[in-house]
């Protein structure tokens, strides 16, 4: 049986799988503020590639020393780049720690050079165990300026660790418990997923955003 998605943007914000009923949009529980929709697929400072006027959103959280995302990266890419109306965000969540936060660290500084795409890339390939060494030797082989990198981590750590504490929090209400962990659309893809399914869950969302606005449209 083909898995199901999970809701997560609707008039109430849905986490069945986690159990866990969220208020609108922006609105708050007992004990924190509950993340919006806006806060997930458009935070001006999250990176993201693909079509930015794509008909739907594809969140990724994701660390760079997880198996399973650097084998979902180049399928999700390939379709990315084959559908063509698909906007797709990177949130770093370097669940692991240690290495891996710093990887994700210096990675978004490569956005204030304009080559985070080119800084992901290489990171989600490496293979072998990471280090401060082989992180940073193959961030320059991929064409990053690395010396500028660490000056732009210097300068913007607060602005860097705000993203990877927002990712944190987000992905924490949304009960994911790994990495990769998905968001398409106004759905949560299921934790445990086959990379075959992925064209599947994208038809599916984007059928579901198109009848709500049909909906909304007829209201």
């Amino acid at each position: 049986m083909k898995p199901k998605l999970n809701l997560i943007f609707g008039a109430v914000l849905a986490l069945t799988a986690a159990g866990i009923q969220l208020q609108k949009a922006g609105a708050t529980t007992s004990n924190e503020k509950t993340p919006s929709r806006e806060a997930i697929l458009h935070d001006p400072l999250t990176p993201a590639e693909g079509n930015s006027q794509g008909d739907i959103t594809i969140v990724e959280y994701f660390d760079y020393r997880c198996l399973p995302c650097k084998e979902v990266n180049p399928v999700l890419q390939q379709i990315v780049r084959e559908d063509g109306h698909i906007r797709l965000v990177f949130k770093d969540w370097p669940i692991f720690g240690g290495i891996s936060t710093y990887a994700a660290r210096i990675g978004l500084a490569a956005k204030f050079q304009h080559k985070y795409s080119e800084a992901h890339a290489a990171l989600i390939s490496m293979q072998g165990t990471l280090s401060t060494e082989n992180v940073l030797r193959t961030l320059a082989k991929a064409g990053i300026d690395i010396s500028r990198a660490q000056r732009d981590l210097a300068a913007n750590h607060k602005e860097i660790d705000a993203i990877l504490a927002r990712n944190q929090e987000q992905a924490t209400a949304f009960g994911f418990e790994g990495t990769p962990a998905l968001v398409i659309g106004d759905f949560r893809v299921p934790a445990v997923f086959n990379t075959v399914n992925l064209k599947q869950f994208i038809a599916d969302a984007r059928a579901a955003t198109k009848h709500k606005r049909e909906l909304i449209g007829a209201s």
